[in-house]
């Protein structure tokens, strides 16, 4: 029974971390001609890395980190990739604001670079800080 409850827990957490990595994601469009430069080019796809690493670990609850990692890295470089694919049925798809959100437009290499950042950097914060919570937990 508790090792269903703490799972359910984490699960929450990690939705709600999900839930913030998409609040600053789209902050980073909505007031991109505030912020620097630097972080309008690529904060908004290292985030969206970030929010697919956390979505995984919602689902992966119990598994070890490192699969929540791979599957986020495979899953990123695969809509991205995809964008390769430029038929009109997912063209329609992605010419709405949600399909743009998910699959993108066209194929950038540099976005593979800022997913993995994201995703590497969610995964390290998960490491460090997910032993932490359990001290607290107990």
């Amino acid at each position: 029974m508790e090792m269903r409850v703490n799972a359910l827990k984490e699960r929450v957490i990690y939705g709600c971390i999900c839930l913030i990595v998409i609040v600053l994601g789209l902050c980073s469009r909505a007031f991109s001609e505030q912020l620097p430069l630097f972080v309008t080019r690529h904060f908004g796809d290292a985030l969206w890395g970030s929010m697919v690493y956390f979505m995984f670990r919602v689902l992966l609850v119990n598994r070890k980190l490192w699969i929540a990692f791979m599957w986020s890295l495979m899953f990123s470089f695969g809509i991205e990739f995809s964008q390769l694919y430029q038929a009109e049925w997912i063209n329609s798809i992605r010419a709405t604001i949600l399909g743009g959100l998910i699959l993108g437009k066209g194929f950038l290499w540099i976005d593979l670079v800022r997913y993995t950042v994201g995703i590497t950097l969610s995964y390290g914060l998960d490491q460090y800080f997910r032993p932490k919570l359990h001290r607290i937990d107990k």
